[in-house]
């Protein structure tokens, strides 16, 4: 991805991240996905006092490009609250899976902008998809 692409993705999930509803762990997350047509949608984190019931970055930022009637990520970014990288959860790799091929680079970014390049079918390799239902 080009420079300011990857700028322009990141500035929107970190837009996103300062949305997040985390009053119980405080950890703000915020997501970016670029279109394989070059749309782009932002997401973030949406907590519950029951707990189990909130919603990662990736899957708000998924929703919104889906909801806007878009089916394929081009490229997705992760936005840190710290200068760790924030990894997807299991449950949002499948997400992205969902919507993405084994080599749609997946982009984790620190706050202070250094940042982590990997691809989907790196960090959930035989990803289950639709055709494995027909199996």
């Amino acid at each position: 991805m080009k420079k300011n692409n990857l700028e322009q993705l990141s500035q929107l999930a970190f837009n996103a991240q300062q949305h997040s509803h985390s009053p119980y762990s405080k950890f703000k997350v915020g997501a970016a996905i670029e279109t394989s047509t070059g749309e782009t949608f932002a997401g973030c984190n949406v907590e519950s006092a029951a707990f189990p019931l909130g919603q990662c970055a990736e899957a708000t930022a998924i929703g919104n490009m889906v909801s806007n009637g878009h089916k394929r990520i081009g490229h997705i970014v992760i936005a840190s609250p710290n200068e760790e990288l924030c990894f997807p959860c299991g449950g949002c790799r499948q997400k992205i899976a969902e919507f993405a091929s084994d080599d749609t680079p997946v982009t984790m970014v620190t706050k202070s902008g250094n940042s982590h390049e990997t691809t989907i079918g790196e960090l959930l390799p035989n990803a289950f998809r639709a055709h494995d239902l027909d199996k």
